[in-house]
């Protein structure tokens, strides 16, 4: 694409990255939406939600910068950015649920990792670039060779090479990388994973946009049901078979692979326990970042999902307006041939052919099977009586009441803005035991997630110790611990 005159005016007015970066309020939209969907990969969050969290900041921006700064509410900004004139968040409604839900477009995410790069790095490398260019030139030019001679050859360099890097290993002569090339690869391996993100929200954004013509052609189409199905799958199977759509189903499949993941965990947990990573304070995200990987992947083939399910759904209102003009032609021969009882027409009034000739084959017939009757045998008890048998245990279950913890956490959060689980059972001891600890942990993973309207982080590196007390015979008291990493929760 060139870069003429024409091509940037139109960009400037028309492409929401360019008047994200023009806009007047471009910091307060830019450090928010990093802050909130960015830096902890969120894919959705509910109105309720990010109004609140946005209300915070504004309250906090006008504290400093004073009232007149940003005169309108959360709710009228958000609005604001979900215009067709700026388009710099997507705002839609998940299917059965009247809660608005909100999302970053593509191009304020591109916005944003401009932003990022503006920001000065503490290093800069070049090693792993170019060793990647060269390794990424080196499969091209392997993958690419047809004569068996030639393939055959650089295989055997190869292993010639790991040969004599096998014996030299093996006669003590180690070579390790010193602490300049580690961070050179991992600083490379953390803007590729970003970069990865990023890339998800572009694919999504594209079947997102087929999704959004299908339904367009589906409620315009006054055609038959078969050149519908045929353009939609055609547009289908173009978006499947070119080079994003192969790309990102070769990218799922290898990373679908519970070897892989597997590898990638311990791979990322050997990595970041190096000292030369260490120092450079990576994300805690990093750790988990093939998980974030996995959940920006399901986002992108529910959209597939809901593509399919538009279509089933248009097959079933075609098959009953198909039904219904059938049960009208039905009732129209039945009131002709009323009318025409009693006055037959003379002579033939229609003829039928048969749709083909009545063959019975003897050998087809089934042969007789003698079908065996069960027989219930009249069993006697003989040991025990009904009045003995405890039925109480049946609805002694312990229940453990999800909507009074959630309550009891917003009641906390009410007073601070943001609190560990330990400190929160201090004031809310369990009541339930391990029970009612497992419902914790279960309300802080939806939180991670952005999901449940709450909000929460796990911290790995600080190990907590959580007691509790139950009883293990009337009148013993034992005192049960678990330890566990540090959970928590932010308003």
């Amino acid at each position: 694409m060139a870069l003429d005159h024409l091509t940037l005016t139109t960009y400037r007015d028309r492409h929401p990255a360019w008047r994200l970066l023009a806009s007047p309020h471009a910091p307060l939209v830019a450090s928010f939406l990093y802050r909130v969907f960015v830096a902890p990969n969120v894919r959705l969050t509910s109105e309720a939600d990010l109004a609140e969290m946005l209300e915070d900041e504004l309250f906090a921006l006008r504290e400093q910068l004073g009232v007149e700064v940003y005169p309108k509410t959360a709710t009228e900004y958000l609005n604001d950015w979900c215009a067709l004139d700026k388009g710099w968040l997507r705002k839609f409604y998940k299917p059965g649920t009247d809660e608005a839900q909100f999302d970053l477009t593509p191009a304020t995410e591109k916005a944003i990792a401009w932003l990022v790069s503006l920001t000065e790095r503490p290093f800069v490398g070049t090693e792993s670039r170019l060793l990647t260019l060269f390794a990424l030139l080196e499969q091209i030019s392997t993958g690419s060779q047809a004569d068996p001679a030639r393939r055959l050859e650089e295989l055997r360099r190869k292993r010639d090479e790991i040969d004599a890097e096998i014996g030299r290993v093996l006669s003590g002569d180690v070579p390790l990388m010193d602490d300049t090339a580690i961070k050179d690869r991992f600083l490379q391996f953390q803007q590729l994973a970003r970069e990865l993100l990023s890339d998800f929200r572009q694919v999504e954004h594209n079947f997102r946009q087929l999704d959004r013509s299908v339904r367009e052609k589906i409620a315009l189409w006054d055609g038959s049901k078969g050149a519908l199905l045929d353009e939609v799958m055609g547009e289908r199977d173009a978006i499947g078979d070119s080079d994003q759509g192969r790309s990102f189903r070769a990218f799922w499949d290898f990373l679908m692979s519970s070897r892989r993941q597997e590898e990638l965990s311990t791979r990322l947990d050997q990595i970041l326990d190096l000292p030369a990573v260490a120092a450079l304070k990576p994300e805690p995200r990093t750790r988990r970042v093939h998980h974030d990987w996995l959940e920006a992947g399901e986002h992108t083939q529910r959209m597939v999902a809901q593509l399919s399910q538009q279509l089933r759904r248009f097959l079933d209102d075609r098959a009953f307006q198909e039904n219904r003009r059938i049960l009208e032609l039905l009732r129209s021969i039945e009131t002709k041939a009323l009318a025409l009882r009693d006055m037959p027409p003379t002579g033939e009034v229609m003829l039928l052919d048969e749709m083909g000739a009545d063959i019975a084959l003897p050998q087809e017939r089934p042969l007789f099977a003698l079908h065996a009757k069960p027989r219930l045998a009249e069993l006697i008890l003989e040991s025990g009586e009904d009045d003995d048998i405890d039925t109480t245990r049946l609805f002694d279950q312990h229940v453990v009441d999800k909507t009074r913890l959630r309550e009891a956490l917003r009641q906390a959060l009410r007073q601070q803005s943001q609190i560990n689980l330990r400190a929160l059972l201090e004031t809310q001891p369990l009541q339930q035991g391990l029970a009612e600890l497992v419902t914790w942990l279960e309300l802080a993973h939806a939180g991670s997630r952005g999901l449940d309207g709450l909000r929460a982080t796990v911290d790995d590196d600080v190990q907590e110790i959580i007691e509790w007390a139950v009883q293990d015979a009337p009148g013993s008291t034992v005192r049960r611990r678990v330890r566990m990493p540090r959970v928590i929760f932010t308003r």
